[in-house]
């Protein structure tokens, strides 16, 4: 069976016990967990690149070029999560999360809400 590459922002150094990164484009790095059949099969990092180049899209782009097939946030603004929806990579809402773990399992129970527009911020540095 294939796997599916998970991605949720983190505070260093990552991994399941990391806190989560508010805001996914801000956060310090990304969990990348692939999960076959139900069970987590690999956990790695990977590195945020800086907003700058690409403004809100250059996060975006770097998760699709890296594989990731979902997105675990708690907070984006409308254009990323627009560009998220363009590359095919669905999004989801932390929601109660604290930690990078919190959010997987909460993720494989079925107990995380699709990220629509009402979860969007303004964007920026607010998150």
């Amino acid at each position: 069976m294939s796997s599916t590459v998970v991605a949720i922002p983190s505070s260093l150094p990552g991994g399941l016990q990391s806190a989560l990164g508010a805001h996914f484009g801000h956060c310090d790095l990304y969990t990348l967990v692939e999960i076959a059949d139900g069970q987590v099969e690999k956990i790695r990092t990977l590195p945020n690149v800086p907003h700058q180049q690409g403004g809100c899209m250059a996060p975006v782009n770097h998760l699709a070029q890296n594989g990731v097939q979902i997105l675990i946030a708690g907070g984006m603004g409308m254009r990323p999560l627009m560009g998220f929806n363009q590359v095919g990579i669905e999004v989801f809402h932390g929601g109660a999360a604290q930690t990078v773990g919190d959010a997987v399992n909460a993720f494989l129970n079925g107990g995380l809400q699709r990220f629509t527009t009402e979860f969007t911020c303004g964007g920026g540095g607010a998150h």
